[in-house]
């Protein structure tokens, strides 16, 4: 009897949408693209999960420097940062214009708090008080992460390190390639995990094409880097390497994919930065234009459907990270009439990915040992 009457008063909550074609779930293994969560990361969030860290929609800034308490651990939350919400996707060059005007804003609020002569302006400022030391609170946290970030691009050269790695991810050109990263591996300035990354990047783009030259750089980073990991950019060639992925990571097996990467070689791209797209991205508009591949991605059970779904649920094994959620975002901001939701079993960072395949490392030594 309750539950009749609570569906007649709130109906609304029961008022499910129908769909003509139903929700879709992919399930991908993040063997397919083991490049996304090498990279670093320009884009506002993905810069902060990399270089710093976000867990929960929370920031540990214990670590950094001298800061007041309610500073030491912030939040990270498009739900109840305005400021946040707004520039997430953004590049790094335009988040530190955008958070000059916050703090200019910021001054002029104070200025006008300043002038309070009377009663009446004393009421209306304890009125404000609670905004304003939101607005406080919320400025000094944006400034904080972008000074911090700033501060760790400058030691860590990444600017020069970032470089390669789109470089790596996008273009062709493997001698030049080997070059680069030769190049890197004997700077001074450049850290240990960046060398592996680096050397990670050109196995999986050129693993086929200069095994001689592959070596080589093995040797290079063993001796370079003191944290170096025996095996480990040999264990991501065996786990995630051409012959255990599925899709086209490079772009350089489908024709059409070819002519997109020549042409964006051609025109360039206004951030060298962030030209890299996820393999998501290419796969999300597969499915908008109706032409994922059933070889590659085959349908469990008996659920094979006409037509295109309305909603699709991805699901990354092995984690998502936060430029595919970017990726998500600006596809079902182009209104393809589908609703993309991403979802994954952790959300990677380098640092992260890198623990993992090492625990994936020591947990297959472990197997081989005992048999």
């Amino acid at each position: 009897m309750y539950q009749k009457l609570m569906y007649r008063q709130e109906s609304g909550l029961f008022d499910f949408r129908r769909m003509e074609v139903s929700p879709l779930l992919l399930v991908i293994d993040r063997r397919d693209d083991p490049v996304t969560p090498l990279l670093n990361q320009w884009t506002y969030q993905a810069m902060v999960h990399e270089l710093i860290g976000i867990q929960d929609n929370k920031v540990d800034l214990r670590n950094i420097g001298k800061l007041p308490k309610d500073q030491q651990e912030v939040v990270l939350s498009s739900e109840q940062d305005a400021f946040f919400k707004a520039n997430m996707y953004e590049n790094f060059g335009d988040i530190g214009m955008n958070i000059k005007r916050l703090v200019d804003e910021f001054q002029q609020i104070s200025k006008s708090n300043q002038s309070i002569q009377t009663i009446e302006d004393m009421a209306k400022f304890v009125d404000k008080y609670p905004e304003y030391r939101k607005k406080h609170g919320n400025v000094s946290k944006h400034v904080t992460l972008v000074t911090e970030m700033s501060k760790i691009v400058e030691e860590r050269k990444l600017m020069l390190v970032s470089e390669t790695e789109q470089e790596l991810a996008c273009n062709g050109g493997q001698v030049a390639a080997c070059e680069a990263v030769t190049n890197l591996l004997n700077n001074e300035s450049v850290s240990d995990i960046d060398r592996l990354r680096l050397v990670m990047l050109y196995a999986l783009r050129y693993e086929k094409e200069s095994p001689v030259q592959l070596m080589q750089l093995f040797n290079k980073l063993a001796s370079r880097s003191a944290k170096y990991k025996p095996g480990l950019v040999q264990f991501v060639l065996k786990q995630a390497g051409v012959d255990k992925r599925t899709g086209d990571l490079f772009g350089n097996r489908d024709l059409l994919n070819i002519a997109r990467n020549m042409a964006r070689g051609l025109k360039g791209v206004e951030n060298v930065y962030t030209q890299h797209q996820p393999l998501l991205f290419q796969t999300m508009e597969s499915i908008s234009k109706g032409r994922l591949r059933d070889v590659d991605y085959p349908y469990v059970g008996n659920h094979f459907q006409q037509g295109r779904p309305q909603e699709v649920v991805i699901f990354i094994v092995g984690g998502t990270t936060y430029e595919e959620s970017r990726s998500v975002a600006l596809q079902n901001a182009s209104n393809s009439g589908i609703r993309f939701i991403l979802g994954g079993s952790v959300v990677l960072n380098s640092k992260r990915f890198l623990k993992d395949l090492e625990e994936a490392q020591r947990i297959a030594r472990s197997s081989t040992a005992v048999i």
